[in-house]
């Protein structure tokens, strides 16, 4: 018999298998509106509807509060302070005590929640809110960290030093040297999907809560302690959010807490949904970095010694900011080994909005600074920045020691290189590049390729695990749920692909439910580009179970040896016999074996040790590149990007097609944090940004005009991460640095490449047009 008709051949394969492309679940109700999110759900009977009122100082105790004409408008029905929180008022995520739900006796940020209306509209509770009368002793508010001093000014959480060798000592020595600073702005997630709660009320004072986060246990937990019972009395459940981007792992509490507040105090379902301008106000954003860098190198350009202070504006509380800054130091190197290197970061305490989680967690504003680095020196020694940077590439046993002191055991970056820069035509178009500006007085053009090496894992080592639920029903449909969550990236349809493959069924036979912490309990956040990892593997781990069982309970009633069953394509064979999985899985059900199980996944050979400093605290890395070319105008600052090319590496992808997304994706975001995203807060502490017309996210006329993206098919990922795959949620999004430092050599070209620009992020028009007149001053033109 030959291969194409023997039983073995899987010509036929599932639909659905792994490492096939497949469209994301929910994308024809995307583009319907047939997906439903929080807002869509029908209201239960008497629902009510909630809304904030905010402060409008940065910095003040509060003298009094007069609600009485909130309470007495149409509508209200109960106006909530702080006094009304029954448990703690408190949504820290670390535990620090430092956020509270509603504010008490003093204000720390412009657009902190003070107090909440419930009313039967929501536009009766937002124009109640305006009707409150709060009297306020104001302090001195910082609102910059500019001019704040890391060593004498207050921080909001420890930080953190990286070090290895006498970096200060080798700066000294070193042949030349080169001394810096740059800002790295923040950025707002402008989800589709703003934040919202719909919490339920049930008997014996449990309450279910619909809310639009990425961390459902923590919201469980926050929501329990903000009502004073234990967790198990809360049900949290999201089945989508519309974006999501880091900013729903924490964020949500708030809303979700107070809404559940309002829902067991009235015995009313009680909705929560900001306004777009309320929700930019009073929930954080990306942290915005103030990089200080010393840099020791010899006169080929390799880098001997770095010096680095990473400041952030961290907002009024904790929130994440120790976990962000502390991936800032860990990506400080980017692709790049720092034979000496010394680095600390600098949590710094503002009266603005706490800052939070945000695609990268920090890593984008290490790499940024690692970027300006590679720029000083290739100024400085007159060569292309692209031979700076290959010159410096992590690489042999005496080169592959990170600042934290984990060895880089699966380094491609390399050829990951090679490869784009051959496929860009690297060389050639910036010959091209350079006689087009000699000939051309007012556009400039500008040429960048940068790497990316991002570590995958989360850094707080006990989050690093998931669990899973799957049911197998007797007609052979098979029920799954895990931890994660989906926010449009298309976590849900991956790991339901490794179930369909595990069973060898069709993936229209695996139903992808909604995450509850009723079935799957204590599961970390959707964040750190570990969705699939973690989540997959759990999922597997519970199908696996119930395969073994199957298997089992076939060779014995067959009376086979279990290395003669095999799953085939919707169907297992048995000896020299083939039936159908749902026949198998009904014979199974009749002898009583179980057809459920919960499965659970940790991440192995991770650790740190963060009071040393040391540690092992990536699984593995994901590697990227990306190649730009901009023209700039040089009498407005305005520019185009002409032409993206990117090659990014995903391991065997578990879907191309979804990855692809990712990668695209990710790459307009972060050209967007670093081009056209400008948070601006005014002496008093006010977001002026704050609306669509005012914060500008990047438009469909603003991608590249030349858009090429490839996945680098060549590699399996070093570690066995689930089928040999690798994360792609954050990694694609630092692909657009090459965006930023295009720009910075276009603007280089007025002063011909002699001067660095050190041009600052977002690089918006004015930034560029600024860039660009300091260095004609400078180059006396």
């Amino acid at each position: 018999m030959n291969k194409h008709t023997s039983p073995d051949f899987k010509a036929a394969k599932i639909a659905g298998a792994v490492h096939t492309d497949q469209r994301h679940d929910s994308a024809h109700k995307h583009v319907t509106g047939e997906a439903i999110y929080i807002d869509d759900m029908p209201e239960p009977a008497g629902t009510l509807h909630g809304a904030l009122g905010l402060s409008t100082v940065a910095h003040a105790t509060i003298r009094g509060i007069d609600l009485s004409a909130v309470g007495t408008a149409p509508g209200v029905i109960a106006v909530l302070t702080a006094a009304d929180v029954p448990g703690e008022n408190d949504i820290s995520p670390t535990g620090r005590h430092d956020e509270p739900i509603l504010a008490e006796g003093a204000v720390q940020f412009f657009g902190q929640p003070i107090f909440c209306v419930i009313a039967e509209t929501r536009e009766q509770a937002r124009r109640a809110c305006r009707l409150a009368r709060i009297e306020y002793d104001e302090l001195p508010a910082v609102i910059d960290v500019w001019d704040l001093d890391p060593a004498k000014d207050r921080l909001v959480t420890p930080p953190l030093t990286l070090k290895r060798g006498d970096a200060a000592g080798t700066i000294a020595a070193a042949p030349r040297r080169v001394k810096g600073r740059m800002r790295v702005g923040g950025q707002d997630h402008f989800y589709l999907e703003g934040h919202i709660s719909l919490a339920v009320p049930g008997e014996d004072g449990d309450v279910t809560v619909h809310c639009s986060t990425q961390h459902p246990s923590e919201v469980q937990h926050m929501v329990a302690h903000a009502l004073g019972v234990p967790s198990h009395a809360v049900t949290v459940e999201i089945r989508r959010m519309g974006g999501g981007f880091g900013g729903k792992e924490t964020q949500g509490n708030q809303f979700a807490a107070l809404a559940a507040i309002a829902a067991k105090r009235l015995g009313r379902a009680v909705k929560i949904r900001l306004d777009r301008d309320d929700d930019m106000l009073a929930t954080g954003k990306r942290h915005d970095f103030v990089v200080d860098y010393d840099v020791g190198f010899d006169d080929e350009g390799n880098i001997l010694s770095v010096d680095y202070i990473y400041a952030a504006r961290c907002g009024f509380s904790s929130d994440l900011s120790g976990p962000v800054t502390d991936r800032a130091l860990f990506h400080c190197d980017n692709a790049y080994f720092w034979p000496a290197v010394h680095a600390k970061s600098a949590p710094l305490y503002t009266n603005t909005v706490s800052n939070t989680a945000f695609r990268g967690f920090g890593g984008p504003q290490g790499m940024v600074g690692a970027e300006r680095i590679i720029d000083e020196v290739a100024f400085a020694t007159g060569k292309d920045p692209l031979e700076v940077r290959k010159l410096n590439f992590y690489g042999t046993r005496e080169r592959n020691v990170t600042p934290y002191h984990q060895t880089v055991e699966d380094n491609i970056i390399h050829r990951i290189v090679a490869e784009l820069e051959e496929s860009a035509d690297y060389d050639g178009r910036r010959r091209e590049i350079a006689a087009f500006n000699n000939h051309s007085r007012i556009v400039k053009r500008g040429l960048a390729l940068t790497p990316v090496k991002f570590g995958i894992s989360f850094t707080a080592t006990h989050y690093n695990q998931a669990g899973a639920l799957v049911h197998v029903y007797t007609d052979g449909s098979v029920h799954l749920n895990h931890g994660g969550t989906e926010m449009g990236q298309g976590l849900y349809v991956k790991v339901a692909q490794v179930v369909a493959e595990e069973f060898q069924i069709d993936i229209d036979r695996v139903k992808i439910t909604a995450t509850t912490t009723a079935k799957v309990p204590n599961t970390s956040a959707t964040a750190a580009s570990s969705g699939s990892d973690l989540n997959g593997m759990a999922a597997q781990d519970a199908a696996r179970q119930i395969r073994k069982r199957l298997t089992d309970f076939a060779a014995d009633k067959y009376s086979v040896p279990v290395d003669q069953i095999a799953f085939l394509p919707n169907r297992v064979r048995i000896g020299n016999q083939e039936i159908p999985f749902p026949d198998l899985v009904k014979q199974a059900y009749m002898a009583r074996v179980q057809l459920s199980a919960a499965g659970f996944y940790k991440t192995p050979k991770i650790h740190w040790n963060r009071d040393k400093g040391e540690g092992h605290p990536f699984y593995y890395f994901a590697y990227g590149a990306s190649c730009s070319e901009v023209s700039v105008d040089t009498l407005t600052g305005e520019y185009v990007v002409e032409r993206t090319d990117i090659l990014h590496e995903t391991g065997r992808s578990l879907n191309r097609a979804i990855d692809l997304g990712q990668i695209e994706g990710g790459f307009i975001q972060g050209m967007g944090w670093l081009t056209t995203e400008e948070l601006w807060w005014d002496g008093k502490g006010r977001l002026r940004t704050h609306a669509p017309s005012t914060y500008k996210i990047p438009l469909a006329s603003d991608r590249p005009k030349i858009f090429n993206v490839r996945l680098a098919d060549w590699p399996e990922a070093h570690e066995p991460t689930i089928h040999r795959s690798k994360a792609v949620g954050e990694p694609p999004f630092m692909l657009a640095m090459s965006v930023l430092h295009a720009l910075s050599d276009a603007v280089a070209s007025v002063a011909d490449h002699r001067i660095c620009p050190r041009l600052d992020a977002p690089a918006t028009p004015e930034r560029v047009l600024m860039a660009i007149e300091q260095l004609r001053r400078e180059a006396g033109r």
